[in-house]
């Protein structure tokens, strides 16, 4: 099954916490402190698979998530770093944060290795804290928390042409007629389930990538049939040809065709709608000459004002795709060659290790609370029973403002400061 939508949860590596502990060795009683660092946690990493042309293996597994770092070790070890995770994705693959619906990551182009999450970076150990007035800290750092995203997968087929039109009106035929790529053939409608890459090799060099873009259908732009889907694909193509059928074989007026899939791609997209068109007439081996008009050239007529070319061609002989084709790369010969990237605009919600909020409110006179996550986690990790630990904390609340804060908002000596069931008196 051809699968080109996925959604999937994504989470790094937490980093490990730093180590506590102090050299105990024979004659040497009070060690200082030797606790080893944490390690860092593993991180997400998208990479571009060549071999790989569908989502579908993102239908059974929807869940990935790096290694955690290891915590630090006495003797100043190190914790093992947590290992990366790599996920392989096809080429096109489009990556979406599911809640903001912003851009993560376009693995297309010279985008083939990206980190999407980094793992948390491993806690201090005690080692670190060690000074002249506190020589035995009995805290550690803890490693930072893992980062975690639920994204949404969209692959966009990357080629240079694509060919769109109603079902059943020879597409698949010509790709095969043209290209090396052998799409299933068959008389009923949506037999295309799934765009098909060939690549038009027309000798001395001269090439590029045809895609059979599926049958669109009107309604499409608003998710008619399959709409969406389909018209995803066409987004990274620079030139579209129009596979229109000329004999009107199921009852269809080809030029009403035209301009209603014309329609769908402008709703759906303005740029769309500006893409430059070649229109391929097929099915000309059914024209009889005993019609009242040439529907080619009423095809013509139509659209001589939007400066489309029509070629007439059979797509079931053979007859006029050669010249299609070299119609097709003269155009291309004229167009710029960059492929469409889709510029990435997610930002990751502000590191909660970094700047975590906190609040200072004045409960009564005398009485002032501070809470908040900041204070929270240096609560977590620092022993207050601990005269050096209370020192430290003290510094961490100057260093962070805390005190600042206080005193802005009247603070006085002798006050009471309301700390998360802890409850300090205040003085300058």
């Amino acid at each position: 099954m051809f699968t080109d939508y996925a959604k999937i949860y994504i989470r790094s590596g937490k980093g490990g916490d730093g180590h506590v502990s102090f050299r105990r060795e024979l004659f040497v009683p009070d060690g200082g402190p030797d606790g080893g660092d944490g390690g860092r946690g593993g991180d997400i990493i998208f990479e571009v698979d060549k071999g790989l042309n569908t989502l579908t293996d993102f239908r059974h597994v929807r869940k990935y998530v790096a290694e955690n770092g290891e915590e630090g070790g006495k003797r100043r070890c190190h914790g093992r770093n947590g290992r990366d995770l790599v996920v392989r994705v096809p080429e096109g693959t489009v990556v979406y944060d599911e809640a903001s619906g912003s851009i993560v990551a376009d693995m297309s182009g010279e985008n083939t290795r990206q980190v999407i999450l980094e793992g948390g970076r491993g806690g201090l150990g005690n080692m670190h804290f060690a000074t002249a007035t506190m020589q035995a800290p009995k805290y550690a750092q803890p490693g930072k928390p893992a980062k975690e995203l639920n994204l949404r997968l969209e692959l966009k087929v990357i080629a240079d042409v694509g060919l769109i039109g109603f079902p059943n009106v020879g597409k698949s035929t010509l790709l095969s007629r043209s290209t090396n790529a052998r799409p299933k053939i068959a008389n009923y409608h949506f037999t295309t389930l799934a765009p098909n890459l060939g690549v038009a090799d027309l000798g001395d060099g001269r090439s590029f990538v045809l895609a059979d873009i599926p049958g669109l259908i009107e309604g499409a732009s608003e998710g008619a049939g399959l709409g969406h889907q389909f018209l995803r694909h066409i987004e990274r193509t620079r030139l579209l040809v129009h596979v229109v059928d000329a004999a009107g074989s199921e009852g269809r007026d080809p030029v009403e065709d035209i301009r209603a899939i014309n329609a769908e791609l402008t709703a759906y997209s303005e740029k769309l709608g500006t893409l430059p068109q070649i229109i391929a007439a097929n099915k000309t081996d059914l024209l009889y000459g005993d019609e009242e008009t040439d529907p080619v050239e009423a095809i013509r007529e139509a659209f001589a004002a939007e400066g489309w070319p029509v070629f007439a061609i059979s797509a079931a002989t053979g007859e006029g795709i050669p010249e299609l084709m070299n119609a097709v790369y003269a155009k291309l010969m004229t167009m710029p060659r960059e492929t469409v990237v889709f510029t990435p605009d997610f930002v990751y919600p502000l590191d909660p290790d970094e700047d975590l909020p906190y609040t200072v409110t004045k409960e009564a006179e005398g009485e002032y609370r501070v809470e908040g996550p900041k204070i929270d986690k240096m609560l977590g990790y620092t022993n207050l029973e601990s005269e050096k630990g209370f020192l430290f904390f003290q510094k961490f609340l100057k260093d962070a403002g805390i005190l600042a804060d206080l005193e802005k908002a009247g603070i006085k000596d002798g006050d009471t400061v309301h700390l998360y069931g802890w409850d300090f008196d205040y003085y300058k």
